[in-house]
């Protein structure tokens, strides 16, 4: 199978190749499937000589005509903004893979609360959440933000 779309990104002190492969899909045990992507990933530090790679797949329920390699390539990178920006908030800031809670639904219940006041200080003009956590969880300055002397 050929190579569908090819990209080179150099950022970050890092070089990256990505290879999109892509195949239309009828039969799978997928019930929507119709395409069928395999992502292969090239990355090292700029200057290095040795060549991490990794290789991913995807199944889409989109068609060829609505979903070219291009785009299928640009949304699997698009993806990572968001585990990049929430996950990494969530758990740097409030801690979320050390969690001990474990017991029927709270962890979900906790994670929407997590989601919540992530939602409300980024809303609220915070740029830095952690900051933002930190000042309105502090016992000297919480209440002066919310006009209490």
């Amino acid at each position: 199978m050929p190579v569908l779309h090819r990209s080179k990104d150099r950022g970050h002190g890092r070089e990256e190749v990505r290879e999109v492969k892509v195949c239309s899909a009828d039969g799978l045990l997928f019930p929507h499937a119709r395409q069928v992507v395999r992502i292969h990933r090239k990355r090292r530090r700029v200057g290095a000589g040795k060549w991490q790679t990794e290789t991913v797949y995807a199944v889409t329920d989109l068609a060829a005509h609505q979903a070219d390699p291009a785009e299928i390539s640009a949304w699997a990178r698009g993806h990572w903004i968001i585990e990049n920006t929430v996950h990494w908030t969530k758990d740097v800031t409030f801690a979320e893979d050390a969690s001990q809670v474990r017991r029927h639904g709270i962890p979900a219940v906790m994670s929407t609360l997590r989601d919540l006041a992530r939602a409300a200080l980024h809303r609220a003009g915070w740029a830095n959440i952690a900051s933002g956590r930190r000042a309105h969880t502090a016992p000297e300055t919480a209440l002066t933000l919310h006009g209490i002397p």
